[in-house]
């Protein structure tokens, strides 16, 4: 399938730079088959039914970001995905003025040695010393904020809270599943009130979700691995919910490609401890969910494709027009997006 097919026309002004005040205060986009509705995210629990669930993840963003020197060059790296206590998989920026062997002293006298490079275009890094990689990562590191924020403005301390969801509890992102982001505990009470239930699970987000697309066909692009939990007890009750005429809503892309992957073709949701690449686009026959909460996404990424084979790529190209025309905005720190096949 052609990638431009997943193109559209996106004004650099409708990118958000913070996200809204307070969090449940966003609007909300809802995509019920061929209708388009305006909502704000705290009318949830009015746009759902009673037995439906929604399913968050629950993974803590770590300061994943760090800022280093090797000799004179300046080194940047974003730590992708876990390989060991002390080992990471990273991006590094200025790669070409590191190699393997070489020692980057970071701040707070944190140094770690480049490793070889991986065939996803990274390489590894071991951190040197005995302290605990996390509270190196503490003292060393910033925020990973996407690029598309992070190239209009410096990260700060405020996005140490602004970038983190109610729900993260188990460390290991690197970026933030930013649809449960727009969650409060005032919107927690008001969808149980509503008789909404919820589940949640863990899927730690990858660096690799920001790659651009750079083939010309979908069929030519490798997608980036990520690890993903989900126990047997919160599958049974999700397998639970469906047997009772609920629906299965996840709360961002990455809570659905793996809710996709624990899934067989019989629609059964069995428990899942392990990595997915899984890649979806138009054509793919959904397993799991019954509906998806997203916030809006790049032209031509991987998230796009999805949505896209969740709802029609025409629809989903009218409703992104309708948003970019009636200022939505867009991305991690942007407004929402309720997708009812």
């Amino acid at each position: 399938m052609r990638v431009d097919l997943f193109d559209f026309d996106l004004p650099p002004e409708r990118i958000a730079l913070r996200p809204a005040s307070p969090r449940d205060a966003a609007r909300m986009l809802v995509v019920a088959g061929d209708t388009l509705r305006d909502a704000v995210v705290r009318d949830l629990p009015g746009l759902l039914r009673a037995g439906d669930c929604l399913v968050f993840n629950d993974t803590r963003v770590i300061p994943a970001q760090l800022e280093g020197r090797r000799g004179e060059a300046r080194i940047g790296v974003t730590l992708h995905k876990r390989l060991g206590p002390r080992d990471w998989q990273v991006f590094v920026r200025n790669a070409k003025r590191v190699r393997q062997g070489d020692i980057i002293a970071f701040a707070a006298d944190v140094e770690a040695q480049a490793g070889a490079r991986d065939e996803d275009g990274g390489m590894t890094l071991s951190f040197l010393g005995d302290e605990p990689v996390e509270l190196l990562l503490e003292r060393a590191g910033q925020m990973p904020l996407p690029p598309y924020i992070a190239s209009k403005r410096a990260t700060d301390e405020k996005d140490r809270e602004d970038y983190q969801t109610m729900f993260a509890r188990e460390s290991g992102a690197v970026a933030a599943p930013t649809a449960a982001l727009h969650f409060t505990p005032a919107l927690m009470d008001a969808l149980a009130s509503a008789g909404i239930e919820h589940e949640t699970l863990t899927l730690h987000v990858g660096a690799g979700t920001f790659l651009p697309v750079k083939a010309e066909d979908t069929d030519d692009h490798r997608m980036h691995a990520e690890w993903g939990r989900i126990d047997g007890a919160t599958a049974d009750r999700l397998n639970a919910v469906r047997a009772d005429g609920g629906r299965i809503i996840a709360v961002g892309t990455t809570s659905l490609r793996l809710l996709e992957s624990a899934a067989g073709e019989d629609g059964i949701i069995r428990p899942f401890a392990d990595e997915t690449r899984i890649f979806i686009t138009p054509g793919y026959r959904f397993r799991a969910v019954d509906g998806l909460m997203t916030n809006f996404h790049l032209p031509r990424s991987t998230l796009f494709m999805l949505v896209s084979a969740l709802m029609g790529t025409e629809r989903m190209q009218a409703a992104y027009a309708h948003a970019i025309r009636d200022g939505y905005r867009f991305y991690s720190y942007g407004d929402s997006s309720l997708l009812l096949p």
